[in-house]
């Protein structure tokens, strides 16, 4: 029979591979999502429907310079990127490294989450949380889109999660939702009043309102702090280092997911450790 940390480190190790295999199609999902809405885009747009599907399991994946089929055995999580030394086996293409790193960051999320938090339907949750938002950050990087497709389903997910009180009241997961929609909405149009310009987008609204269905409404002013304050920190940064010009706009959605999943997490422990600081 096996011993309990016996046991642990094998279910851990599962839990790493499968998330492996998940960061893969998650690659697959920030990728195509986006795709796929512009063309319902431009299908609306001209009455036009196009003539090969495009989802999330068809086409199969190929290189998007010479159209190679990537075989099976050359979509192994991490391994056929390094087997490969990063290129495609046909035409020697180089491959980002970002495909394996999100593959890595995918892993880390489920085997991080499974050793703070064992084997609960909590740790699933959180997981499950954890991912999309992984997705919502780096489509919001590449298109300065949060597609309602994934932010939607995640607030009534985490509105459904909470009916049993996983993380918060459900009152709270109510409020928090409605309230996280209609803090980003009112900024929205004060900001469009006064300088004639759109700050944000409809996604962001969307994407708060998800975090305050997961983790209720006395998370929001935390989520608002983190997300305002590693926006500022990370846009000055990138302007100094002119990494990104300073008329261009920066995707808010990133810094409202970290802090959202940063709030979820441990949002008791440091506001409760920020209220000790200050002696109330």
């Amino acid at each position: 029979m096996l011993s309990d940390s016996t046991s642990f480190w094998l279910l851990l190790s599962a839990v790493g591979i499968f998330s492996l295999a998940v960061g893969s199609f998650l690659n697959v999902v920030i990728h195509r999502v986006p795709l796929m809405l512009e063309r319902e885009w431009e299908a609306a747009r001209t009455g036009v429907e196009p003539t090969d599907c495009l989802n999330l399991a068809i086409p199969a994946s190929r290189c998007p310079t010479c159209n190679h089929q990537i075989r099976w055995y050359e979509n192994i999580p991490i391994i056929s990127y390094l087997f490969l030394g990063g290129k495609c086996s046909n035409c020697k293409t180089g491959i980002s490294v970002r495909y394996p790193l999100i593959e890595l960051f995918t892993a880390a999320l489920g085997c991080g989450l499974f050793y703070l938090y064992g084997l609960t339907f909590q740790t699933l949750a959180l997981i499950v949380f954890s991912w999309v938002l992984l997705c919502l950050i780096f489509i919001d990087i590449d298109h300065q889109l949060l597609p309602d497709n994934l932010t939607l389903p995640l607030l009534w997910l985490g509105l459904l999660i909470n009916t049993t009180g996983l993380f918060t009241a459900l009152e709270s997961a109510i409020w928090g939702a409605a309230a996280g929609y209609l803090s980003l909405w009112a900024v929205f149009w004060g900001f469009k009043l006064l300088t004639g310009k759109e700050g944000m987008g409809y996604g962001d609204f969307k994407l708060l309102a998800a975090l305050g269905a997961w983790a209720g409404i006395a998370q929001l002013p935390l989520i608002i702090l983190l997300s305002s304050l590693v926006g500022a920190v990370l846009g000055i940064a990138l302007v100094v280092c002119k990494r990104h010009e300073h008329q261009q706009p920066l995707p808010f959605g990133p810094y409202l997911a970290i802090a959202g999943w940063v709030a979820l997490l441990w949002g008791d422990k440091i506001t409760g450790s920020y209220l000790q600081f200050a002696g109330f």
